[in-house]
C-alpha cells in the first residue's frame, strides 16, 4: 500500500516571480567576471535557471583579431560603435533569454558610464518590465589587480600570439583607456537604481535599493565569498556494515575494509599539514569512526546526514522493488524530484545543504566526511553540473576528492586508496523500471513528482503561475522520450479500459 501522507518537497521554493537581470560595473581586472560565474553557480544549483552573457565574448566574435589598446582609447569612434553594437547584441540575448526560459541572466561588461547605465535600465525596467540590479566589483588592493591580471587577463584569447610582457604592458594602457570615462556607481547620482558594490572581492558590501527574496539570496552570498586560496577535501565515510549487505541508510558501523580505509584516509590527512584545518562530519557513526584519527578540529554536522530514505530505510534495493513496486519505479522516473515516502528527495538536500554551502565558501581549508547522495549535491555545485546529473554523480567509496577553487571554477582531482570497497552506484536504468514492473507509466510519473500534484488547486481556483523550484526545459531529445512515453500511457489506459 502506498503512503498517501507524503510531505511536499521543500526545495522548490527558489524561482524569480519576475526575471532578473544582474548587470556586472567596473573596471578590467576588477574580478567581475569572477563573480559573475561563481554566482551563476550558486543560482543555478539552487534552482534558478541562470546564464552569464560576457561581451568580451561577443566583441571577439565580432573582430577577427585583436590588436593593441587603441581599440579601447575613448576617442576612437570606429572601434566605439563596433563596441556599442555588440554590446546592444549581449543585452538582446540577455533579454532574450529571459524571455524564453530564464530567471536571471548576468550581463557581464565594464558598464563604466552612468549614461550606459541608464539605458540598460530603461531596457531592461522600463521596456520589459524585468527587474536589474547592478553589481559594481571595486578594487583598490594592487596585489589583487595584480594577480587578475596576470593570472587571468593575460592568457585571454586576446592576447595569445603576444609575448607575456608586451600584453602586461597593453593591458595596463587599456585599463588606462577604461579609467578617462569610468564613474562608479555613487547614491548622489544613481539613487533610483539598485545596486550592490563589493569591495575587494568580498571585504566591504554596499547596498542601495534592495529589492526582494532574490537580491537578499545574492547578498548572503556575496558576504561569504572569498578568493583566498584553499583546498576542500571530500570523501565518504568507510565502507559499512550496511554497504556490505546492500542495505541503504541506517547508522551502521564501518565494516573491516572501512576500518582500514579511515586508518589510511587519517595517515593520508595527517601527513599533509594542512594549515588551519578542520573536519566535518555528519552525525552518523560511520562518519565519525572514518574522522576519529585525524588530528584536527572536528565539527558534526546535522545537515550532512544521508538522504532519509524514510519507509525505505535499511531495505535493499531488491527489497524496495518487491515491498514497493511503485515508489521504486517512480524513482527511476525523476530521480531528482522523488521523495521518499516519510523521507526526503534530492531536491531536499539541495535545500538543506545551501548553509553547508556558504560555510564551505567562507572557510580555509577542510575535510568533509559525509555519504553519497550529500557528496552528490556538494560536487554538483563546485563542477557546475546540470541538476538533473546530480543524482548520477560517481562517488566511489574509498575515494578522496580534492577540490581547489581557481579563478574561473575547480580543479578537481581523485585520489584512490588501495583497499577494496563493494560498488554503491546504481546507474539509470537502460529501459524504464515501470515497465519491468507492470507499473502502468501515469502513477510512475505522479508518484516520481508529488510536488506538482500537491500543488493542483480545487474546483474554479486559477494557476496563474508556479513559484519557486527548478524548472526543468526538455532537450530535443528528452522530448521525443516524452512524446513517446505520452503514447505508451494512452496505450496502457485503452488497455486498462
Amino acid at each position: 500500500m502506498q503512503n498517501t501522507n507524503r510531505k511536499t518537497s521543500t526545495a522548490r521554493k527558489n524561482a524569480v516571480a519576475t526575471p532578473h537581470v544582474i548587470c556586472m560595473v567596473g573596471l578590467p581586472a576588477r574580478g567581475k567576471t569572477y563573480i559573475a560565474q561563481k554566482l551563476a553557480r550558486y543560482l543555478n544549483w539552487i534552482g534558478i535557471n541562470t546564464r552569464v552573457f560576457n561581451v568580451g565574448e561577443y566583441r571577439r566574435q565580432a573582430t577577427t583579431a585583436y590588436r593593441n589598446h587603441e581599440f579601447f582609447r575613448p576617442e576612437n569612434a570606429d572601434a566605439m560603435a563596433l563596441r556599442t553594437t555588440v554590446a546592444n547584441a549581449a543585452l538582446k540575448d540577455t533579454l532574450d533569454y529571459l524571455d524564453q526560459e530564464g530567471d536571471v541572466a548576468i550581463f557581464d561588461a565594464t558598464n563604466t558610464t552612468r549614461e550606459r547605465r541608464q539605458i540598460i535600465y530603461d531596457t531592461v525596467v522600463v521596456k520589459n518590465q524585468f527587474k536589474c540590479l547592478f553589481l559594481e566589483s571595486i578594487c583598490d588592493n594592487p596585489q589583487l589587480i595584480e594577480t587578475n591580471i596576470i593570472d587571468v587577463k593575460v592568457h585571454s584569447p586576446d592576447y595569445e600570439n603576444m609575448d607575456k610582457e608586451e600584453a602586461l604592458s597593453d593591458f595596463l594602457q587599456r585599463i588606462d583607456h577604461y579609467n578617462e570615462v569610468y564613474r562608479p556607481m555613487e547614491e548622489e547620482h544613481e539613487s533610483h537604481l539598485s545596486f550592490m558594490k563589493v569591495v575587494n572581492a568580498g571585504e566591504k558590501l554596499i547596498i542601495n535599493r534592495h529589492e526582494g527574496n532574490l537580491q537578499s539570496r545574492i547578498v548572503y552570498w556575496l558576504m561569504n565569498i572569498h578568493i583566498t586560496p584553499r583546498t576542500i577535501y571530500l570523501t565518504r565515510h568507510g565502507e559499512s556494515m550496511n554497504n556490505v549487505v546492500g542495505k541503504i541508510g541506517g547508522d551502521p558501523d564501518l565494516s573491516p575494509q572501512g576500518c582500514q580505509y579511515a586508518a589510511k584516509l587519517s595517515e593520508f590527512i595527517n601527513k599533509q599539514n594542512i594549515p588551519g584545518m578542520r573536519v566535518w562530519t555528519s552525525w552518523m557513526k560511520r562518519t565519525i569512526q572514518t574522522a576519529a584519527a585525524i588530528e584536527a578540529p572536528q565539527e558534526r554536522w546535522k545537515a550532512l546526514n544521508e538522504i532519509d530514505a524514510g519507509s525505505c530505510e535499511e531495505l535493499t534495493y531488491e527489497e524496495i522493488a518487491d515491498k514497493f513496486p511503485e515508489e521504486f519505479a517512480a524513482r527511476d522516473v525523476n530521480k531528482l524530484t522523488y521523495r521518499y515516502p516519510g523521507g526526503e528527495s534530492y531536491e531536499d538536500l539541495v535545500a538543506r545543504l545551501e548553509p553547508v554551502i556558504m560555510e564551505l565558501e567562507r572557510q580555509g581549508n577542510v575535510v568533509l566526511i559525509a555519504h553519497q547522495a550529500i557528496l552528490r549535491a556538494i560536487l554538483a555545485y563546485f563542477m557546475e553540473k546540470p541538476l538533473t546529473d546530480l543524482p548520477y554523480i560517481k562517488v566511489p567509496l574509498h575515494t578522496l576528492i580534492k577540490i581547489t577553487p581557481v579563478a574561473h571554477g575547480c580543479e578537481v582531482e581523485h585520489i584512490k586508496f588501495p583497499v577494496d570497497a563493494v560498488n554503491t552506484h546504481r546507474p539509470l536504468p537502460l529501459s524504464p523500471t515501470h515497465k519491468r514492473l507492470r507499473i502502468s507509466s501515469e502513477t510512475a510519473y505522479e508518484l516520481s513528482d508529488r510536488t506538482a500534484a500537491a500543488l493542483s488547486l480545487g474546483e474554479g481556483d486559477t494557476v496563474v503561475k508556479t513559484v519557486g523550484g527548478p524548472q526543468f526545459r526538455l532537450s530535443s531529445r528528452d522530448r521525443e522520450v516524452e512524446s513517446l512515453n505520452n503514447i505508451t500511457r494512452k496505450t496502457e489506459e485503452k488497455i486498462l479500459e
